[in-house]
């Protein structure tokens, strides 16, 4: 971890903060002017227990960027519906297309790793979201 102009390591003051922030930020909207020039997409997934900051990432990559182009996934618990499909396949609909990004507050990797590890699914329903999605991700 950097140090901060305090000396302190992995904190940073407010104003350290926006001055670390803004060059990052013209970074990101330069990649972001860069995916619609190429038709490139961006997927970002923020993985981690609640309360653990995800939105607040979410929101510090999102803010800065044009809401026509970005846009952010959070999806509710699964319906029954759901439930009797492919656990990715709710994801779906919600993949970026060219030149776009897409923020997932979560997504079906947290089945294979977060939920089984807190006991949310079965040892089978781990393997079938490990079979149905990793193994065939399509190669864009």
């Amino acid at each position: 971890m950097k140090k901060s102009k305090n000396g302190k390591l992995g904190t940073l003051g407010k104003n350290d903060y926006f001055d670390e922030m803004e060059p990052l930020q013209l970074e990101l909207n330069d990649l972001a002017r860069w995916l619609v020039h190429t038709g490139k997409r961006l997927m970002v997934v923020i993985e981690g227990r609640d309360t653990a900051g995800k939105g607040g990432v979410i929101s510090a990559i999102a803010d800065t960027l044009n809401p026509r182009q970005c846009r952010t996934v959070a999806l509710a618990r699964p319906s029954e519906r759901e439930q009797s499909q492919w656990y990715f396949q709710r994801y779906v609909p919600y993949l970026p297309a060219a030149g776009e990004i897409a923020l997932f507050d979560r997504s079906w990797y947290n089945r294979a790793g977060v939920e089984r590890v807190m006991g949310f699914c079965t040892e089978q329903q781990t393997k079938e979201v490990v079979q149905h999605s990793f193994c065939n991700f399509p190669d864009h």
